[in-house]
């Protein structure tokens, strides 16, 4: 089952409020916002972090909103690590089955831990992300996130 399969069988198992949408494959934030309809700040931009130190050795994956910048020391601390750095593009793939710019803010795979700035649930009503594929979006009330997310909530960003 591919990423996007997974994700739409999360939404759809839990009765999630979401609109899926077809658009032109872009992985920039301000594009697809645009095409989305939806405001950058709406994004929920999910970077894969690779955290060390403490004794920890592991993957993370980071959601912010799309508008804001993540500050890793505070990725890597999230997790009791001291230092983090975006993972290579074949863990990204490894971790997620996605290309970057199309990872949805879940995560499928038990070696990549979540994540998830408080920012996201503060400001909208609905989140948009790319459904695990860059030309497939998802509109997801953001309640319902916070009901599925399954990660920690923790302050990231800048």
């Amino acid at each position: 089952m591919t990423t996007h399969q997974r994700l739409l069988a999360l939404l759809d198992q839990h009765q999630a409020r979401y609109r899926l949408m077809t658009h032109e494959a872009t992985g920039k934030c301000e594009a697809v916002a645009a095409i989305r309809g939806t405001e950058v700040g709406q994004g929920a931009k999910a970077l894969v972090c690779h955290v060390k130190g403490n004794g920890v050795k592991q993957h993370v994956l980071a959601v912010l909103p799309a508008d804001r910048q993540a500050d890793l020391s505070k990725v890597a601390a999230a997790v009791g690590g001291r230092r983090a750095s975006l993972a290579s593009p074949a863990e990204v793939d490894a971790l997620t089955g996605c290309e970057f710019g199309a990872i949805p803010p879940f995560t499928f795979h038990p070696a990549l831990a979540l994540v998830v700035d408080p920012l996201l649930f503060e400001r909208y009503g609905e989140i948009a992300f790319n459904a695990g594929r860059l030309d497939m979006s998802v509109v997801l009330n953001v309640e319902d996130y916070r009901a599925l997310h399954n990660g920690n909530v923790m302050k990231i960003i800048l």
